[in-house]
């Protein structure tokens, strides 16, 4: 009887046995892969009485700062939001659009919107864009069957967690997590613990920065603090301000009286728009 050769992995090192085609193909003009980069810190919790989400305020182009108190928790429903790191536009593509559907649904059976439809929905739409779609969510929210808090990839996989983070600042954040987070907190602890997880993506990494966003949502209730923590104040001003050294004269006023004129047309088409 022959004996079957049996392929045993190699234990260790790189493997270099598609360098030759990796070659060829870049000979060919096709280009590797690049990295995906998303300038944000989400983040997100289970507490006793529902979820809490996080985000930072700070919206990059390259390495200039766009905003810096930009809006990153997307409304979903009213007992779902969502949080989105990624490209801006299409974070708030991906969540307006399914918030639509969720208003039509709810419009449609007289029930609340779960999150598990949400998810669906969401994962749905950007496992059809195989990644091509920018946006990297958490989503978060309480319904009949209790709190829950999921996390959305670009290509479409989720994650159903305890707690969450996504984004450049997302390893940060989640040591803090992994220090602090217990099961049972208060509000109260929820919401220092998440203020913690995001500056601690502000202050450790530079795609997040400038403020906390903190929303909590419990059965029936949700709050949106704005605002919540403002780490970064700006404590430069210049001691000459912004003020003129005269005021702007007025060289010259005419008033030119206008006269009323008013026509009546008969049998006028609508207007086109």
């Amino acid at each position: 009887m022959s004996e079957v050769a049996i392929e045993v992995p190699l234990k260790g090192g790189f493997c270099f046995d598609q360098c030759r085609r990796n070659a060829m193909l870049s000979e060919k003009g096709l280009k590797p892969p690049s990295f995906l980069k998303t300038g944000t810190t989400i983040v997100g919790l289970i507490f006793q009485d529902g979820v809490i989400l996080g985000a930072d305020t700070r919206a990059t182009a390259g390495p200039i700062v766009a905003d810096k108190n930009c809006e990153k928790i997307h409304f979903m429903a009213p007992n779902i939001y969502c949080c989105g790191a990624g490209t801006a536009a299409d974070t708030e593509a991906v969540t307006d659009m399914i918030s639509s559907q969720l208003q039509l649904h709810r419009y449609h059976t007289g029930r609340e919107s779960r999150v598990v439809t949400a998810l669906t929905l969401l994962k749905s739409h950007l496992f059809n864009y195989q990644g091509h779609v920018s946006a990297a969510l958490v989503l978060g929210g309480v319904d009949v069957t209790g709190p829950h808090l999921h996390t959305i990839y670009p290509h479409g996989s989720t994650d159903t967690l305890p707690f969450a983070t996504m984004g450049s600042g997302s390893l940060a954040a989640m040591s803090v997590f992994e220090t602090k987070y217990r099961e049972g907190l208060t509000k109260d602890e929820g919401i220092k613990i998440v203020c913690e997880a995001i500056c601690s993506g502000i202050f450790n990494d530079l795609g997040s920065g400038s403020n906390v966003d903190v929303c909590v949502i419990t059965k029936g209730h949700k709050e949106y603090l704005r605002n919540h923590q403002l780490p970064n104040p700006r404590t430069y001003v210049s001691e000459k301000g912004y003020s003129f050294s005269k005021k702007t004269e007025v060289l010259m006023t005419k008033i030119t009286p206008l006269k009323e004129q008013v026509e009546v047309i008969e049998g006028g088409d609508a207007m086109e728009e």
